[in-house]
């Protein structure tokens, strides 16, 4: 089963599986298209800094063509990686943009983690889908003040996996990485 691919070419529709790999280059060279690119962006920034967890994404986007994140979590900072194919017209063929975010820890409100359950014929249950949002202090781009029906919204991190997208295993892990920075969001910092 493949995507139409961006410039003619084929990619796959379904990636493999990053979540069996427990260090960040593994799993991202795995799963990304364009690992060294990742890993050199946020090694810049890590710079040696333990990585207490991480997720990835990718998608085929029909317009773009390849979209990539990585969110990875150091303990006191988010650090953010996006990679995404440049449409045609806006750039020379095989174009992309590579762009950086580092979100302190200490900027998120709050982490909410709603899982879809389903239950089996025999009662088992499993989760087919997590969505995940780090809410921000900061402010979300408001649209102009004639346009905008309210108060501006704080600026969210989402992230969502399903059996489709990702599977069980991807589920788990973007799960396990909501844990993590619940368990760092409103601690002293040393």
């Amino acid at each position: 089963m493949s995507s139409p691919g961006y410039g003619g070419g084929d990619l796959p529709a379904v990636f493999p599986d990053w979540s069996p790999y427990q260090d960040l280059e593994s799993a991202a060279r795995a799963y990304l298209r364009d690992p060294d690119v990742a890993l050199e962006a946020l090694g810049g920034v890590l710079r040696g800094a333990s990585v207490l967890g991480f997720t990835l994404e990718r998608f085929v986007n029909e317009v773009n063509g390849v979209w990539q994140e990585v969110v990875v979590c150091d303990g006191s900072r988010l650090i953010l990686w996006h990679g995404e194919d440049v449409p045609p017209g806006e750039g020379p063929p095989g174009a992309m943009t590579s762009s950086l975010r580092v979100v302190p820890v200490s900027t998120v409100t709050e982490v909410g983690c709603r899982r879809r359950l389903t239950r089996s014929d025999s009662g088992a249950i499993r989760v087919d889908s997590i969505d995940v949002y780090l809410l921000l202090t900061s402010l979300d781009e408001a649209p102009p003040p004639e346009e905008a029906a309210g108060a501006p919204r704080h600026d969210a991190l989402r992230f969502g996996k399903t059996l489709d997208d990702g599977g069980a295993g991807q589920i788990a892990r973007l799960e396990e990485f909501a844990r993590l920075v619940a368990s760092v969001v409103g601690r002293p910092m040393l």
